[in-house]
């Protein structure tokens, strides 16, 4: 067993992976997944559909999984089909998030009436939306910084609540009853409607019937040109800007005013049709009369539509963050027993993950067409593949399993914090006008979120020489020294990139805002990484810290580029405030409270520590 454990570790791994990146079958004769990958415009980038549903789902209910009343597990586009195109059962779905107590009480909530006593369908709060959307439009005029629990709840139900009825808004109205078929005959229905108008002007009898459908589509029409949260028509053949997609609403308003209906609204009222009246084979033919000529025209966006849909379905990450989770405990474990079998295990898991997270990283550049790092949630993903690798340079030379724990520990820690950002929507988003330079992308930001990874590796191999030596036996002279020269080389490499990667910024700072350097926040928190490595450097030089002072000094530079890392942004204030998350304040509070208690410890007498050798 010992003997074939690690290759029986690496082989699981490897299928699991291979199994990830298997093509998604449809899970029943209509072509769900061909329809995933129709492109449309979404806050300035197209975009699969795939992608709209999945990261819809992330907003309102914080996981992709759809379950339905009767049992089923429902694909992600499975459902957004359901919300374009049977609203009635959507509306049954539970997929809305509410968790506050007192938020369940405004809208008539019990717990047990939610599935997991968390999610709940609009169905069940309906009757309360009157109440939410009051609630919500008093804390509006709050500043969200000091909006109470229940403020923020009941902003973001509704703010979920209007994403959800903007998407039902999108392709076809949702109300309409023999839509289909008003749309093929709607010249003689405009033409009727004019006909009856004029009728009554006159004074004659009119046809109210006309008057009153005309009046129903044109309300109906307008909903969606002003509140659809899709641009699914792409512009005419030959129009000067290829990009300028426009919602289904928009057109059907032209048709209004005289113009044809055109093909795209038709199109979608077809699938609409089909899906209600649960007709695959038409639903596939009409899906494919989309495809082939937009496929013509929009070579490139499907090519990106397709990749980007596998993308989705494989989920690099989510992948990535059990195998650094299993590479944890395994080299934990190799602490205790089986060394060498559960070393060379955790290795190659942590290997075969920072392989998976780093052609992650390469898909997302190549279809966003940027350097690796352009918001938090990529920041998050960078962070955590320079410290893995960095890891993986100490395991290969020391082989004693500090690098695989550490390596486990931040990988699995970055793509949790990468997951939880995800969850505010789309993390291939359209770059903001300061930050479209994919030259300083590429050097200040890549280079000083280098630094960032580097000081937190630095903190993270400090916190296992004092957990380890204090609560175990196991931390031995020679361990101790090791872990003592790697947090000194690391935090060698953190100083050097974090000034050089600083400087760029004030560069970059000059080049766009005039000024080399202006007492931002997020300027202030960088020269604060970069005065506390330097102060760590100068306190090991001077002799005024061992290795235990070392290793404090590195723990309480975990705080400090935490806080330049996230706690710039929640302060709201600034040129560098592009991802503002208040909900992130709770924990990064409790991440200084479990770090100065760490310090607390280390500062403990050494007699207290059970490996007494650890010096």
């Amino acid at each position: 067993m010992k003997k074939y454990f690690s290759l029986l570790v690496l082989l699981t791994a490897v299928a699991a992976i291979v199994g990830s990146l298997l093509p998604a079958r449809n899970p029943g004769k209509f072509d769900v997944n061909g329809f995933g990958h129709l492109p449309v415009l979404v806050n300035g980038r197209l975009k699969p559909f795939d992608t709209v549903a999945r990261t819809s789902l992330l907003v309102i209910q914080n996981r992709q999984a759809v379950y339905t009343p009767d049992g089923r597990t429902l694909q992600p586009i499975e459902w957004l089909l359901d919300v374009f195109f049977t609203p009635e059962l959507a509306d049954s779905y539970q997929v809305f998030l509410i968790d506050d107590p007192d938020l369940l009480a405004l809208l008539n909530l019990r717990r047990s009436d939610g599935l997991g006593n968390r999610r709940f369908a609009i169905a069940q709060f309906e009757k309360s939306l009157g109440d939410l959307e009051k609630q919500a439009g008093a804390a509006d005029n709050v500043e969200s910084s000091i909006r109470t629990r229940l403020q923020r709840a009941t902003v973001q139900l509704r703010d979920n609540v209007v994403l959800y009825r903007r998407l039902q808004l999108s392709l076809v109205p949702p109300d309409l009853k023999n839509y289909l078929s008003d749309l093929l005959a709607f010249p003689a229905i405009r033409a009727a409607g004019a006909e009856a108008e004029l009728a009554k002007r006159a004074g004659q009898p009119s046809a109210a019937a006309a008057i009153e459908k005309i009046t129903n589509l044109g309300m109906a029409f307008q909903d969606m040109g002003k509140w659809a949260h899709l641009s699914a028509v792409p512009p005419p053949e030959g129009a000067p800007d290829p990009t300028a997609w426009r919602p289904v609403g928009a057109q059907l308003m032209d048709a209004l005013g005289g113009q044809p209906v055109g093909a795209m609204p038709l199109a979608f009222a077809g699938l609409a049709q089909t899906w209600r009246n649960s007709q695959p084979e038409q639903f596939n033919q009409i899906l494919n009369g989309i495809r082939e000529p937009l496929a013509a025209r929009y070579a490139d966006a499907f090519k990106r539509g397709d990749v980007e849909t596998r993308f989705n379905s494989a989920q690099p990450f989510y992948v990535g963050m059990i195998f650094f989770l299993l590479a944890l405990f395994l080299g934990v474990g190799s602490w205790v027993g089986w060394t060498d079998q559960l070393r060379r295990s955790a290795f190659s898991l942590i290997a075969l993950a920072w392989v998976l997270t780093t052609v992650g990283i390469a898909t997302r550049m190549w279809l966003e067409g940027r350097p690796p790092v352009t918001n938090l949630y990529s920041s998050a993903l960078f962070v955590g593949w320079g410290a893995v690798g960095l890891c993986l340079v100490l395991e290969y030379f020391y082989k004693n399993s500090v690098g695989n724990v550490a390596a486990g520990g931040i990988g699995f820690c970055t793509l949790l914090i990468a997951h939880h950002l995800s969850l505010t929507g789309d993390t291939l988003e359209m770059m903001r006008a300061v930050l479209d330079s994919n030259f300083w992308l590429a050097t200040h930001v890549v280079v000083v979120t280098a630094g960032y990874a580097a000081t937190f590796l630095a903190g993270f191999l400090a916190l296992i020489y004092i957990l380890r030596g204090f609560f175990t036996k196991s931390l031995d002279k020679a361990t101790a020294d090791a872990l003592t020269r790697m947090v000194y080389a690391i935090v060698c490499f953190a100083t050097l990139f974090s000034l050089v990667g600083t400087v760029l910024g004030g560069i970059w700072a000059d080049q766009s805002w005039g000024r080399f350097w202006g007492w931002d926040p997020k300027e202030n928190g960088a020269l604060i990484i970069v005065l506390w490595n330097a102060i760590i450097l100068h306190a090991r030089w001077g002799g005024l810290v061992k290795a235990r002072g070392l290793m404090n000094l590195a723990v309480f530079g975990n705080i400090v580029t935490a806080w330049s890392w996230f706690g710039v942004n929640m302060l709201g204030v600034g040129l560098h405030s592009y991802g503002f998350t208040d909900s992130a304040f709770f924990w990064l509070s409790m991440f200084g409270v479990s770090q100065l208690a760490v310090i607390a410890i280390a500062s403990l007498p050494l007699s207290k520590w059970r490996s007494f050798r650890a010096a």
